[in-house]
């Protein structure tokens, strides 16, 4: 139901952005044979959600549902920063005479637009590819070209590049128009009822961060709202409403998209785990780099809390599922109130089930694959979102101040989830050595960690995350940390050789990112982001598990 209220939406919607290039042409809907539409929506598999939400009380069940009607507005927005075309694209769909219509229509509904974002953004109607620069930049904008109009208008760069700006052409000038102004049409709807939920709720600080964060929808100034949402405390509602994630910014890596996460929290199961957060300054002193690369400048003291996810809305819909997120990302924030960590443990468990512990039989030796656990997937998922806490945020770079997300512009986003990856193992390997975790589950976590690899990798080289475990395969096979068993044909881990490649790749990881340096960054993945036969045919063994899942919330609470 609410996937087909979304569709109707959006279909309805008229497409007003200047720059559009040629509709996709219905008569072009495959055009290779190779590419099959019905095995790739296969792929990810519908799961029926039902959270816990028994022990709200009336007020807060009222709260959670004007929630996820905000929610909601946030997927009209995402659609268009995927691609200003794609209002237009999927009307297309619905016009056409294709004998595939309803499968199409249900595909671009499940990516928000024609490529498949499981197959490299393989376009399934139509011939054009996705745009770089999404929605946000002018089709035609290469980034060299905008490289050079920002070295020759400065006094435009910061409007030009700021992560709540969409950039159009007027004539041969290119303006930045405030996300405020390109999505009023959402944003306005969106913050009344923040507002309403605001009004509702007698909890001050979640009043707080809804008020502010409704503000935010007319000014533009996330600021405030994120430095109150961090203080929202006291109740089991947690709500992420924003532009957050750049990984759709594949242009510059600068541009948040608009998402949302409607979640309840168990406190219980919070509480087990913040103990970890009093460690995350022994956790940086643990980092096997020089003092000078280690970062004392963020709070250590920022929450951690598991929940169930009752909704999402825009980016957190389509495609592969987020299963935890750290934020906000805003360093501003980050080093005055550090960041908050939330699993999804629903959206997490569901994962386990239908795909990591399935695939485990494929990718390792029997043996091995026996130790893959749901308790080492959770622990990875938490130490993951606590390291990216860690390391490097604000750097300087020629004597000027900068952050390490401006200096590695579009490879950032694929360096910081390898980074928060190998370093999240390597955590919990300190957690071992110090007997916060047990030791003897050493071989646990790392069997678990392998597999992970490749349930990520799944998603695709050109996603931030497939990306950045494909980098991960490579470095660690070279380093010995897995090897192929040829009668098998499965891989077999090297423990001592893992841990120690784990220590060698945190360490490359984080100079890079201290250094701000751009090029190596660039050149270390195109080096080692790449599959050879062996990872290839591990793949296709687990060809019939789903890549992801698909997550149907209820419309209400």
């Amino acid at each position: 139901m609410r996937r087909a209220f979304i569709a109707l939406m959006l279909a309805t919607a008229a497409c007003t952005a200047a720059e559009q290039p040629p509709a996709a042409s219905a008569s072009a809907a495959s055009h290779s044979d190779a590419y099959d539409l019905a095995a790739q929506r296969a792929k990810i598999a519908p799961v029926a959600m039902t959270p816990n939400t028994a022990f709200l009380n009336a007020e807060e069940k009222e709260v959670v549902n004007l929630l996820i009607q905000a929610a909601e507005l946030m997927n009209p927005i995402y659609l268009r920063q995927r691609s200003v075309e794609n209002p237009t694209i999927r009307a297309e769909i619905e016009r056409s005479d294709d004998p595939r219509r309803a499968q199409l229509l249900d595909m671009f509904d499940l990516h928000f637009g024609p490529w498949d974002t499981l197959a490299e953004n393989h376009p399934f109607f139509g011939d054009a590819p996705p745009p770089e620069g999404a929605g946000f930049y002018p089709r035609d904008l290469s980034k060299e070209a905008f490289d050079a109009y920002l070295a020759a208008h400065p006094d435009q760069k910061d409007a030009l590049t700021s992560p709540y700006t969409v950039v159009r052409r007027q004539g041969e000038r290119l303006v930045a128009i405030p996300y405020s102004v390109e999505y009023r049409e959402w944003l306005e709807p969106a913050a009344r009822l923040l507002e309403r939920a605001a009004g509702r709720t007698s909890n001050a600080s979640l009043r707080k961060f809804l008020t502010l964060r409704a503000q935010a929808f007319r000014t533009n100034d996330y600021y405030p709202s994120e430095l109150a949402w961090m203080d929202v405390s006291g109740t089991p509602i947690e709500v992420v409403i924003g532009p957050y994630e750049v990984y759709t910014d594949t242009l510059y890596g600068q541009k948040t998209a608009f998402e949302a996460f409607v979640t309840v929290q168990d406190p219980q199961e919070s509480a087990a785990l913040a103990k970890y957060k009093q460690l995350l300054p022994d956790m940086e002193r643990n980092l096997p780099v020089e003092e000078s690369f280690k970062n004392f400048n963020r709070p250590f003291t920022s929450p951690i809390l598991v929940a169930d996810q009752v909704h999402g809305g825009g980016d957190n819909v389509p495609g592969v599922q987020t299963i935890a997120f750290n934020l906000p990302n805003d360093e501003r924030v980050r080093e005055q109130k550090g960041a908050k960590k939330v699993i999804l443990a629903n959206v997490l468990g569901a994962k386990y089930d239908r795909i990591l512990a399935p695939m485990a039989e494929f990718v390792l030796v029997p043996e091995q694959a026996r130790l893959v656990s749901r308790k080492y997937m959770e622990n990875e998922t938490l130490f993951h979102e606590l390291s990216h806490s860690l390391g490097p945020g604000t750097i300087s770079v020629g004597g000027r101040q900068t952050t390490v997300n401006a200096e590695l512009k579009d490879v950032y986003s694929a360096s910081e989830e390898a980074k928060a990856d190998v370093m999240g193992v390597w955590n919990i390997l300190y957690m071992m050595q110090r007997g916060e975790l047990p030791a003897a589950e050493r071989e646990q976590a790392l069997a678990t960690y392998v597999a992970g690899i490749f349930r990520a990798v799944r998603f695709g080289t050109d996603e931030a995350h497939g990306r950045g475990a494909a980098m991960q395969y490579s470095y660690l096979r070279d380093k010995g940390g897995f090897a192929w068993d040829a009668a098998a044909r499965r891989f077999r881990v090297d423990y001592p050789k893992l841990e120690a490649g784990l220590r060698d790749l945190v360490a490359e990881l984080v100079h890079l990112q201290g250094r701000g340096d751009y090029a190596g960054t660039k050149a270390f993945f195109e080096r080692y982001a790449q599959l050879d036969g062996h990872a290839r045919t591990v793949l296709a063994a687990t060809a019939h598990i789903p890549t992801d899942i698909q997550p149907d919330y209820p419309e209400r609470i």
